[in-house]
């Protein structure tokens, strides 16, 4: 499959021909608006580390999230919920320094910015200063509205994130699709509260793909989708889930590109051979 070029120049970090392309552009929140109103969608994928962050960035990937998710893919936790503001920190710089190109957001984890607007002020502004974000993402519709306007009047770009919310886990009952038959009005009325607010975009997870459909039509700002169909203007996974890191049962909405666990198998079995049969180090690698 051919490349695709990059409408925000390119995203090669070597070659004697870059000094000839066009120079490597930031995304920022409104080149994703401007995208929107093409009808052109972009991409959102997890990242904690520089390596992923390198490679997703050369991809084309638009926009790369240190998600909360580190805590059950990163930290060894069973939910999102254990992770801190201090453990999603120096993981968020590491993507930071390492994305020439796409927007990196940061999730503000459970527990750091539904007490008041001024934690949630004082936490967003922490992944700026000491982290790089370049926004922050935070769960919840309606009664985050107020957070969010705090946070964008203080110059935090905020994405929202409605429908299931993983933080929320224990008072929705579990993970269960949100937005069936009358409850279809809230998820409405929670994606034009944190769009009206100030939101550059809203994430809607686990949310039934006709609502999703019609909060991206009624919407100025960019949806993105994570197990809400196809109509959304982006769509975000997990690394880990998309390309095989992670085994076991996936959620329906995950697509598995490459068997990574695989790989990585091969060749750790493949080194515990040689060395146990002692044909490594062989000459080449010595000294």
């Amino acid at each position: 499959m051919s490349e695709q070029p990059s409408p925000y120049g390119s995203g090669s970090q070597a070659g004697a021909s870059d000094a000839a392309a066009a120079p490597v552009k930031r995304i920022r929140t409104h080149h994703l608006r401007s995208m929107k109103e093409r009808g052109e969608r972009w991409t959102m994928l997890t990242s904690y580390d520089m390596y992923t962050a390198q490679i997703f960035d050369e991809a084309g990937i638009e926009v790369l999230l240190v998600g909360d998710s580190a805590s059950n893919n990163v930290l060894g936790n069973e939910t999102s919920l254990p992770v801190t503001v201090d453990e999603l920190i120096p993981l968020t710089r590491a993507v930071a320094r390492s994305a020439r190109r796409a927007l990196v957001l940061a999730d503000l984890p459970f527990g750091s910015y539904q007490a008041s607007e001024e934690q949630a002020y004082l936490t967003a502004a922490r992944f700026m200063k000491e982290a790089g974000a370049h926004g922050v993402k935070l769960e919840g519709g309606a009664e985050m509205a107020a957070t969010i306007r705090k946070l964008t009047d203080g110059g935090i770009p905020v994405c929202a994130h409605i429908g299931f919310t993983p933080q929320s886990e224990h008072t929705l009952g579990g993970y269960r699709v949100q937005g069936r038959g009358d409850a279809a009005e809230r998820v409405l009325r929670d994606a034009h509260a944190v769009a009206e607010a100030g939101a550059f975009a809203v994430v809607m997870e686990m949310v039934p793909g006709d609502v999703a459909a019609q909060v991206t039509k009624e919407l100025a700002i960019p949806t993105v989708g994570i197990g809400a169909g196809a109509e959304t203007d982006a769509q975000v996974l997990v690394w880990q889930d998309a390309f095989g890191l992670r085994s076991g049962r996936m959620p329906r909405f995950v697509k598995q590109y490459v068997d990574v666990r695989s790989v990585l198998l091969e060749g750790a079995r493949a080194y515990a051979h040689d060395v146990r049969a002692g044909t490594f180090p062989g000459p080449e690698h010595t000294f």
